[in-house]
């Protein structure tokens, strides 16, 4: 796999290498994609292919998104990757699980589980207060989050209580342990973001000085 796949993460599941050992593996339905556009350097500035996909059944488009697709489905989802081989590819050609190597590295990004509103010690980590010495309410508390007199303020970025989870995450790096092509199935060995039925996008593991997310 070259250019990358979009996929729905269905859970998680054992299976067992060639030296016997159990492996924990997120299972991913990727596919089939269609590139709906391309990007070159000669027209954009840089070289990426865009690619559709439908985890379920078709929403109602806009206008713009109708237009943008022309004649082609209307994809729901719709994600870009950055790729040096998007000449060797067209608007219309299909990416499959056929196209993703057995032990391949790659990289899931999705949007990982939402937890709400967490204290510190759910959210950071953190250890808490004492358990003793008197206090009746501080076990879970964060402590102290500044001085009073110098600086006078609270620095941002100060690690508090707050809304946990719920954003885009990557997973990287992780291995491609079985590849089922009549069911459309990539097994990636460890946990990928997000809840079941999530969207998740797979690409190849990026070099440095390949871009960023």
């Amino acid at each position: 796999m070259s250019v990358g796949l979009i996929g729905r993460k269905l859970g998680m599941t054992q299976v067992f290498d060639e030296q016997g050992r159990a492996l924990g593996v997120s299972v991913i339905q990727a596919g089939p994609c269609h590139v709906t556009q391309v990007r070159t350097e000669a027209t954009d500035g840089y070289s990426a292919v865009q690619l559709g996909f439908n985890p379920g059944p078709e929403r109602k488009l806009t206008r713009a998104e109708r237009g943008h697709l022309g004649r082609m489905p209307l994809y729901r989802v719709l994600r870009e990757f950055r790729t040096q081989d998007a000449n060797d590819l067209s608007v219309g050609d299909e990416l499959t699980v056929a196209n993703v190597d057995l032990g391949q590295r790659v990289d899931v990004i999705g949007v990982s589980k939402g937890k709400g509103f967490a204290g510190v010690m759910k959210r950071h980590g953190f250890r808490g207060g004492k358990r003793t010495h008197g206090q009746s309410d501080r076990e879970r508390a964060p402590g102290s989050i500044g001085a009073g007199t110098s600086p006078s303020r609270v620095f941002k970025g100060t690690r508090m209580a707050g809304r946990m989870g719920g954003g885009r995450m990557t997973a990287r790096n992780l291995s491609v342990a079985r590849v089922d092509i009549e069911r459309g199935l990539v097994l990636v060995v460890g946990a990928v973001p997000g809840p079941r039925d999530t969207v998740v996008t797979i690409r190849p593991v990026r070099r440095s000085g390949q871009g960023t997310d």
